[in-house]
C-alpha cells in the first residue's frame, strides 16, 4: 500500500524510512505539520508484529503530536520518530548513533525527545550525532526528584491536573480521597501518576505486562494488583490507560464501567466512533493529547531557557483546557475528543496567532 493512500495518512509533509545497514536499525520519522515551528515528537521503541504496525502508529502519533502542541498554546509542530526493536535487548550504541544521524539529516525539521522505550541514556547517545534533541542535558525537573531531562515527572503531573478536572466534571467532587483509580501501565507516567494520587487519597488498581513495575507500585504505594485482561472491567471511579493505545475499542467498552476515563496513554480511541460511543454511555473521556501534554510543555521550556516555575504554570493549564473541553461538550452534546481536534485545529488553522484561551496568562 502506498504511504499516501494509507488511511492513517493526513496530510503529512515528510515520511522517512531509516534503515542503517551496519547496525540493522529500522525506523520511521513522520513529521506531521510545522505551520507553529518544528516537529518535535518523542522516539518509541517497540517490537512491531510488522512494518504496518509501525508505519501506523508514526503516522497516528506524530498527527496527535501536531493537536497537542497546538492546544497547549506552544511553537511546536507534530512529529514522531518509532524504532521498530525490543527495547530491552536491541539497543546498541550503533543502533543508538544510527538513529541520531538520521535525525540530524533532517536538518532540525525535526526534534526528537524520550518515549515509550527510549529515555536518558538514549537522548545522550543521539544527542553525540545531533544537536536535534532534547532531554540530553542533566537538569531538577518540575517536581525537584531528579537531575535529568526526563520530562515525565511532568507529563504525570499534567495527567493528574486533568484528571482532577475531569472529576469535578463529571462526579462533582474535588476531593481525591477515597476515589477508586485503576491505572493501566505503571512506568515512568503511570508510577508517577499513582504517587500524585496516593497522596491525595485515592485508592489504587494497577495493572501491568512487567512485573517489576507493578512490584513496585505493590510494594512503594500499596497497590492492588490485577492481571492486565482484568484492569478494565473493575468497579473504579477513574480508568486511567498509561501504556500503548487503541485499548479503547468495541471489546473494551463491553466491560469498561469507570464513568471518568483519564490517562497518558497516546492514541487511546481505537476509531474514531468509539469517542461517539462513550459520550452516548456518558462515560467522560479526556482527550489523550489535551491531558498528556506536561511532557512536551516541560521540553518545549527546556528547549526555549525557561524557568522552571513557568514551565509547571504551563503544565497546571492543562486543567484549564480540559475544562474547556467539558464544558463546551456538556453545551453541544458533542463527543469531547470532536470538540478537542476542533480547538485545536483552530490554532493551527490561524497559524499561531490564537491560543486557547487557557494559556494566554503565559505570555502575560
Amino acid at each position: 500500500m502506498s504511504v499516501f493512500a494509507h488511511p492513517d495518512f493526513d496530510r503529512h509533509e515528510q515520511v522517512v524510512f531509516c534503515h542503517d545497514k551496519a547496525s540493522g536499525l529500522k525506523a520511521i520519522i513522520a513529521i506531521h505539520d510545522t505551520r507553529l515551528g518544528p516537529a518535535l515528537g518523542g522516539c518509541r521503541m517497540f517490537p512491531y508484529a510488522n512494518d504496518d504496525d509501525a508505519l501506523r502508529d508514526v503516522l497516528r502519533l506524530s498527527r496527535g503530536m501536531t493537536l497537542k502542541s497546538s492546544l497547549a498554546g506552544l511553537a511546536l509542530g507534530g512529529g514522531k520518530a518509532v524504532i521498530i526493536g525490543d527495547p530491552h535487548t536491541g539497543k546498541s550504541q550503533a543502533l543508538l548513533h544510527a538513529m541520531g544521524d538520521f535525525v540530524d539529516s533532517l536538518g532540525g525539521r525535526y526534534i526528537t525527545a524520550a518515549d515509550s522505550g527510549t529515555g536518558d541514556a538514549e537522548m545522550q547517545a543521539f544527542a553525540q550525532r545531533t544537536r536535534h534533541v532534547m532531554g540530553a542535558s542533566p537538569r531538577t525537573t518540575l517536581d525537584g526528584s531528579i537531575a535529568s531531562g526526563d520530562p515525565s515527572p511532568s507529563t504525570a503531573l499534567g495527567v493528574f491536573v486533568g484528571l482532577q478536572a475531569a472529576v469535578r466534571h463529571r462526579l462533582g467532587r474535588d476531593d481525591l480521597a477515597g476515589l477508586k483509580v485503576a491505572i493501566q501501565g505503571v512506568g515512568h507516567v503511570g508510577l508517577g501518576l499513582a504517587r500524585h494520587l496516593k497522596a491525595a487519597g485515592a485508592e489504587l488498581w494497577v495493572a501491568d505486562i512487567f512485573d517489576a513495575n507493578v512490584q513496585q507500585a505493590m510494594d512503594e504505594l500499596d497497590a492492588n494488583v490485577v492481571r492486565p485482561q482484568d484492569i478494565y472491567g473493575l468497579d473504579v471511579d477513574v480508568f486511567a490507560p498509561c501504556a500503548m493505545g487503541g485499548i479503547l475499542n468495541e471489546q473494551t467498552l463491553e466491560v469498561l464501567r469507570a464513568p471518568v476515563i483519564a490517562g497518558a496513554a497516546n492514541n487511546q480511541l481505537a476509531t474514531p466512533e468509539i469517542g461517539a460511543e462513550l459520550q452516548r454511555r456518558n462515560q467522560l473521556w479526556a482527550p489523550d493529547y489535551a491531558i498528556n501534554a506536561g511532557g512536551i510543555i516541560d521540553v518545549y521550556y527546556q528547549r526555549i531557557g525557561g524557568a522552571a516555575a513557568q514551565a509547571d504554570a504551563h503544565v497546571q493549564g492543562v486543567g484549564d483546557t480540559l475544562r474547556e473541553i467539558f464544558t463546551r461538550s456538556a453545551a453541544s452534546g458533542e463527543p469531547t475528543s470532536v470538540i478537542a481536534d476542533r480547538l485545536a485545529l483552530e490554532r493551527l488553522q490561524a497559524g499561531g496567532e490564537s491560543r486557547p484561551e487557557a494559556f494566554k496568562r503565559q505570555a502575560s
